[in-house]
């Protein structure tokens, strides 16, 4: 397996390709979210709040947070207090262990994947990842899930254009398509 890269370990590839020469300047990965909706799944099933997050527990390496709804909206069959999703934010070794399983290991797993366009960058360095199963990560185990659910990856970096995103993250050898 790959070694896990750390902001360390790019610092002085960084620079060059961006031309800074003060390393606090250089942009870094400051957090990633991972996060998963339960609207439409709770409604089924009750104790489906509970598989989930048991699953990012086992994706991430740390217990999520349940959100809840704040008000009721009855078009949507919404009720104050009802549990709407499922988040947790990385920060540290953490996050950077998960990264290197992302790109490494996930990424490969999941099917025709031709990779992520540069384009899906926000403006500001940050990307959004969706995933439709979250069966590609290897700690699931297929046998015992009982629903299918998709993730959303949230990658925030501290750098001010796409340009220095993409330069950042192409270091971690993240998979962006070819052009």
């Amino acid at each position: 397996m790959n070694k896990v890269l750390t902001h360390k370990d790019i610092t002085g590839k960084l620079a060059e390709n961006l031309g800074l020469k003060n390393p606090m300047a250089l942009p870094r990965i400051s957090k990633i979210t991972i996060s998963a909706g339960i609207g439409k799944l709770y409604n089924s099933d009750k104790k489906v709040v509970k598989e989930v997050v048991e699953n990012l527990t086992f994706i991430a390496g740390q217990k999520p947070v349940v959100t809840k709804a704040r008000l009721s909206i009855s078009n949507f069959k919404l009720r104050e207090e009802m549990p709407t999703g499922v988040t947790v934010t990385l920060r540290g070794r953490r996050m950077f262990d998960f990264l290197n399983n992302f790109i490494h290991i996930v990424c490969p797993r999941i099917r025709d994947f031709q990779g992520y366009s540069e384009r899906s960058m926000d403006g500001q360095g940050n990307i959004s990842v969706g995933i439709k199963e979250h069966l590609v990560f290897p700690e699931i185990n297929p046998d015992d899930l009982v629903t299918i659910h998709g993730l959303q990856i949230n990658i925030k970096t501290t750098a001010k254009s796409n340009k220095e995103g993409v330069e950042l993250l192409k270091l971690y050898n993240f998979p962006f398509k070819k052009q």
